[in-house]
């Protein structure tokens, strides 16, 4: 089930400040740079919350859907992004939040579980026997 996230309080916000590059010069054109944490709120609303770029809620602390992603773009490409989520993970590890003896993998949205099946079936389905396709123990 979907959380509830209203942002990172200033705790927080301490223990992931040091990670994310300098901010930016400013420029002589255009909007002025996000907050960095604006961004992280933003980011971790959806990872939490699961909802949709386009159903990020707006307000003073969250930045909008656009910089949230293009800043996600960046921080994966200059590996910002993975320390964020080593960092997430180290700290629950230590208050022992993460149960490591059991995981699970969400196939959902892998490709090419279909094409699988009908190549599997095309090696050894036999025409004159119905029982050798791999859904025929599924269709009893």
């Amino acid at each position: 089930m979907a959380g509830r996230f209203e942002g990172l309080s200033d705790l927080e916000w301490k223990l992931f400040e040091d990670i994310f590059p300098e901010k930016p010069k400013k420029r002589s054109r255009g909007m002025p740079p996000v907050p960095r944490r604006y961004v992280l709120n933003s980011l971790l609303y959806i990872l939490i919350t699961g909802c949709r770029w386009c159903d990020l809620p707006r307000g003073k602390q969250w930045a909008s859907k656009s910089s949230a992603h293009r800043w996600l773009k960046r921080w994966q490409e200059d590996g910002t992004f993975p320390h964020v989520q080593s960092r997430i993970l180290a700290l629950a590890d230590n208050d022992g939040l993460i149960n490591w003896n059991y995981g699970a993998i969400d196939g959902s949205f892998s490709p090419g579980k279909g094409r699988l099946i009908k190549q599997v079936n095309k090696l050894t389905h036999k025409p004159d026997d119905p029982k050798s396709s791999v859904f025929s123990s599924q269709a009893k």
